[in-house]
């Protein structure tokens, strides 16, 4: 009888990213109200997202190593456990000193979920179920973007800002324990998974006779993941693709404010619809990547192929969202451009596994996380200079980005396969 541990799994961990985008997004839903209280800036928050972003570029490596070497059922119980405790720290805070520590604290904590999933997925599915275990965890994501603009307003309405903190920072520790419970090894050594499921996330036989011993897998150093072509590709895709998403996180509920004048209440009530568009992405890119997998073509081409049509989704509306100028439209074409997102970037952040043993996918996952945080830094400095009439500059901007990230993909990452330190295109010594 075949189990199904690894989709509870994964079930657990895409509820996990629900509650940490619940919690990031808390803050960007409630500043119209924030920052007349405490005399903060338009300038001030993009400080905020700044002090955030490279906190959290710090946790993608930092938690990279981490569920590298203690595995991804101590990784995510620090990492869920340390983020809720900073996020109600922010009923505290009373200036931008006080909000940039707890946001530092929450950034760095935040981060482990991105490394810790990309590593559960390496070693609880084959290949040809990644990517679509991949949109079920980024789903999550979406699923907590979308209930986070209602349900932040609703608990503003009766809590106020203090209490909202304190209210979402409880959610992590109610998710802890039944992770801690179920999750009580790996799938070669999990109690509750049966020989044949072991044998699918293997990929071989339940019985496979061997001849001899087998070849030790190749589980490169960070400097050995460096010196690989295929590491660069992964990483500077995930620099150019990554601030298209994260525009959006930080900057929707100001741009919905700052365009259509939009108080916390029509911000609850228009907000959530992008992420519904994402929500959809995330399954569909995982969805066809598994399809294109049957259909014959190897997993690297249909990671490719993935991402080359969610491109080819975001640049069109990404070049017509400034001229919308009804408020129901431009959430829609927005929710078509998160959509085209997480269709790419679903399997893009299968790469790791395909590429390296699952030892080093943390890692890897680890270091595109923090090229992609460098990616939106950028980004996020350039939005109160480049939004001072409308938010059209900063669409155009991101939208040439989509082609830059295709390039690298497909032309530095080259052909995507597991790499052995003697057949790989390793980038030489000088």
């Amino acid at each position: 009888m075949k189990s199904n541990m690894r989709w509870v799994i994964i079930g657990l961990i895409a509820i996990a990213t629900v509650i940490n985008y619940i919690d990031r997004n808390a803050l960007a839903v409630m500043w119209p109200e924030i920052a007349p209280e405490i005399g903060a800036t338009k300038e001030d928050y993009a400080l905020l997202v700044t002090v955030f972003m490279l906190f959290y570029a710090l946790g993608q490596f930092v938690f990279g190593k981490v569920f590298d070497a203690i595995g991804v059922r101590l990784g995510f119980a620090w990492s869920i456990g340390i983020w809720s405790i900073s996020i109600a720290l922010h009923a505290f805070a009373n200036s931008i000193l006080s909000f940039s520590i707890f946001r530092a604290m929450l950034g760095i904590s935040e981060a482990g979920a991105w490394p810790g999933a990309v590593k559960a997925n390496a070693e609880w599915f084959p290949a040809k179920e990644r990517a679509f275990a991949q949109g079920i965890f980024n789903a999550g994501a979406s699923v907590g973007a979308i209930i986070s603009a209602p349900l932040i307003a609703l608990m503003f309405v009766g809590l106020g800002w203090k209490g909202t903190f304190l209210l979402v920072g409880a959610l992590g520790f109610i998710w802890v324990l039944p992770w801690l419970i179920i999750y009580r090894a790996g799938p070669d050594r999990h109690p509750w998974v049966s020989a044949a499921e072991r044998a699918l996330i293997l990929d071989k036989p339940e019985a496979q006779p061997t001849e001899g011993p087998l070849a030790p897998p190749y589980v490169p150093t960070m400097r050995q993941l460096l010196r690989h072509r295929e590491s660069w590709g992964l990483i500077l895709s995930r620099f150019f693709l990554d601030p298209i998403w994260w525009l959006f996180v930080s900057w929707l509920p100001i741009y919905l404010a700052e365009t259509f004048d939009f108080d916390i209440k029509q911000i609850g009530i228009f907000g959530w619809v992008p992420y519904v568009g994402a929500m959809i992405g995330s399954l569909f890119g995982g969805w066809l990547s598994g399809q294109l997998i049957k259909s014959g073509r190897s997993p690297g081409m249909a990671r490719k192929l993935c991402v080359t049509l969610g491109g080819a989704v975001m640049m069109p509306c990404l070049m017509v969202a400034p001229n919308m100028t009804d408020p129901t439209m431009a959430v829609l074409v927005i929710a078509g451009i998160l959509f085209g997102f997480q269709v790419a970037i679903g399997n893009i952040q299968t790469i790791p596994g395909d590429l390296f043993d699952g030892r080093s996918v943390g890692s890897l996952a680890g270091i595109g996380g923090m090229a992609a945080v460098a990616g939106t830094l950028i980004t996020t400095w350039l939005v109160p200079a480049m939004t001072k009439v409308s938010y059209g500059p900063i669409f155009i901007l991101v939208a040439a980005l989509v082609p830059l990230s295709l390039l690298s993909l497909w032309f530095v990452t080259g052909r995507i396969a597991p790499v052995q330190p003697t057949t790989s295109n390793a980038l030489k010594d000088n």
